[in-house]
């Protein structure tokens, strides 16, 4: 190791320690800081809400609007004819988005509704991934998918106030989340130039940036209230 690693490895330190303390297990981190797999939030988001056998705390509003905002995307890049390889893990995104979904439903005590909204979601993709017609409201769905990321953000932060705490809500898939928003802010900068684009995505950086204190702030409240009792 030389002496540049061991000041980079320095310097990280105390960013590993929050991370570990707060948010997330050592296999955690090397899973996806050792080896840079950020583009799973959702699944880490699903692991808790099986390993809690509920979903305490997730608005169901706030996952239909991600799932809104993922579709888009990924039905533009088809309809433009992308390779596989594009767009097929923000497929992989969807897919578990969508269980968040019916996994809400399903603990709430209504699997039927949960399965029923699978259903007509992935009729729904079939048809407007598969008629030509459906390019307009492709665009759409395209154009409005930041905003309605906005919405799901400031829904569930809205949701976490009103009960007072995050519930089953991700500490690992929040952090992800927050961090995929801070990189489009650069992404976004140096791709476009467009003043409005960056703009959303500083609002949507800043919703995450909530969601990610109220979760600390309630897993340092749990850990005191342990220490306490």
């Amino acid at each position: 190791m030389t002496i540049m690693d061991t000041l980079e490895e320095n310097s990280l330190t105390p960013v590993k320690e929050f991370l570990l303390t707060y948010l997330m297990p050592e296999k955690c981190y090397d899973y996806f800081f050792v080896n840079f797999n950020f583009m799973h939030a959702p699944l880490a988001q699903v692991l808790k809400i099986i390993k809690g056998r509920n979903a305490d705390g997730l608005s169901l509003t706030s996952v239909l609007l991600q799932l809104y905002s993922g579709s888009g995307p990924v039905l533009f890049l088809m309809a433009k004819d992308f390779p596989l390889s594009a767009w097929g893990e923000r497929l992989l995104m969807l897919i578990l988005t969508a269980l968040i979904g019916f996994l809400i439903l399903h603990y709430r005590g209504h699997s039927l509704k949960g399965m029923s909204m699978i259903l007509a979601y992935n009729v729904a993709m079939l048809l407007l991934g598969s008629s030509t017609s459906s390019t307009a409201v492709i665009s759409t769905m395209q154009a409005s998918s930041m905003p309605a990321v906005i919405a799901s953000k400031t829904i569930q932060a809205g949701t976490n106030n009103c009960n007072g705490h995050t519930g089953q809500l991700s500490s690992l898939s929040v952090f992800l989340v927050w961090a995929g928003s801070a990189a489009s802010i650069f992404v976004s900068l140096q791709n476009t130039g467009k003043s409005l684009t960056t703009l959303a995505h500083v609002l949507s950086a800043c919703l995450s940036c909530i969601l990610l204190v109220q979760v600390v702030c309630r897993n340092n409240s749990a850990s005191v209230k342990q220490k306490s009792e």
